[in-house]
């Protein structure tokens, strides 16, 4: 397997004083599925003129009449004779499309034959490698891009915290517990939130590495670094897709949308003017990172992310299917991880007693009362329950509340 893969790159860029003798396919490269040579004896080349070299294509092509009538000709005799080991016909051939013979069954693999993507014509613009044309796609668009609007998204919430820092509280905690989160909501949660963290890490680290990376480390460790990172996603992303199924399903009732969040949205959260905008167990603003982010999203980076792992059952599996699945997991991810990292942000540093909240399940009365003064109002109403598993604390809040009034 080995010679013959030295024996295309030889032959591809036309490389000389090197000798490479493949005369049949051995059978460790048929096990393997590479493609077969399938030559006719009348079609092999014939030796260099350069002393020691020798050279031998790996897989059957036809002779194009259309393409060049002479084909035949000038690699039995002429072309061998004034050009050693110049196969541009074939690799002509082979970049239109041609299919050599493979010894992987066609239902499995049914591009085996073709070692390069046929070219095709996109409006408005010249005959196009079709792997090319993604290639450029990714490296020209979607990698400049995505990175531009991660350090924007960075370097805005930096901008935020340096210049207003994070939102405290205005009056004094009460020591009073009301029980925001359940343990069954923090452990789906944080789940999900780990599972995002391993994939954002190592789709970054694959995505932007070898521009940062890369030089400081080196090419080799950076390639088992990033060779660790790329399995850990793919194992990862599973874990994501169905802790985002639980997460939908245990938070959807309290993010439907409803009017006093058009109030919220249009007073920007309060965040500038720095007065809480009164809003239910979820503001606006949580909602929108709900539906945008865990559900619209969701659904288009776990699709594609499963078209990537091969996991969708029916599915042929070509290389263009593979290259629009990248596009459309590579926009997804970065929009996702453009409005995660604001929400990150806020559940963290961003707010007093916000991580705390996430991590215990409980935030005190002042907490409650100032950033979501409608569902504390509920709460004290006996509506919601201060502590799911009974109301004792929410009889407790009415008293305080009564004795302030008084």
């Amino acid at each position: 397997m080995e010679r013959a893969l030295l024996a295309i790159l030889l032959t591809a860029f036309g490389l000389t004083g090197v000798a490479v003798a493949e005369t049949a396919p051995s059978r460790s490269a048929q096990a393997s599925g590479v493609l077969t040579p399938a030559l006719p004896a009348a079609s092999a080349p014939a030796a260099a003129t350069t002393a020691g070299i020798q050279s031998q294509n790996i897989f059957e092509v036809k002779p194009d009449a259309s393409a060049d009538p002479n084909y035949a000709k000038q690699t039995n005799g002429e072309r061998a004779k004034v050009q050693p080991g110049n196969n541009a016909p074939m690799w002509r051939q082979v970049g239109s499309g041609v299919t050599g013979h493979s010894n992987l069954p066609k239902s499995e693999a049914p591009e085996a034959g073709n070692l390069i993507q046929p070219f095709v014509q996109y409006p408005g613009s010249r005959l196009t490698n079709a792997g090319e044309a993604w290639r450029q796609v990714r490296n020209n668009w979607l990698i400049p891009y995505g990175g531009a609007l991660l350090l924007i998204m960075a370097g805005a919430i930096a901008l935020f915290y340096f210049g207003k820092g994070p939102i405290k509280l205005h009056g004094a905690e009460t020591g009073r517990k009301i029980e925001r989160f359940t343990s069954f909501e923090r452990s789906a949660h944080w789940s999900n939130a780990i599972a995002f963290c391993l994939l954002a890490v190592s789709g970054l680290v694959m995505a932007f590495g070898k521009f940062f990376i890369q030089p400081v480390i080196g090419g080799t460790l950076f390639g088992w670094f990033t060779y660790v990172l790329k399995n850990m996603h793919n194992f990862a992303g599973p874990l994501f897709a169905v802790s985002l199924v639980i997460v939908f399903i245990t938070f959807i009732r309290d993010n439907i949308p409803d009017r006093d969040d058009l109030n919220w949205i249009l007073k920007g959260g309060g965040l500038l003017s720095g007065t809480e905008v009164p809003s239910h167990r979820f503001n606006a603003g949580e909602k929108v990172v709900f539906w945008g982010g865990v559900f619209f999203l969701g659904i288009i980076v776990v699709g594609s992310g499963f078209v990537l792992d091969k996991l969708v059952p029916g599915l042929v599996y070509v290389r263009g299917t593979m290259q629009l699945a990248e596009m459309v997991h590579a926009i997804a991810t970065v929009l996702m991880m453009a409005m995660f990292v604001g929400h990150i942000y806020i559940g963290t540093i961003g707010m007093d007693g916000a991580y705390h909240a996430m991590k215990s399940g409980y935030v005190d009365e002042t907490w409650a009362r100032e950033h979501h003064q409608y569902w504390y109002d509920d709460v004290k109403a006996g509506k919601i329950p201060a502590h799911r598993g009974g109301s004792v604390l929410a009889s407790q809040i009415v008293q305080v509340s009564s004795a302030r009034t008084s």
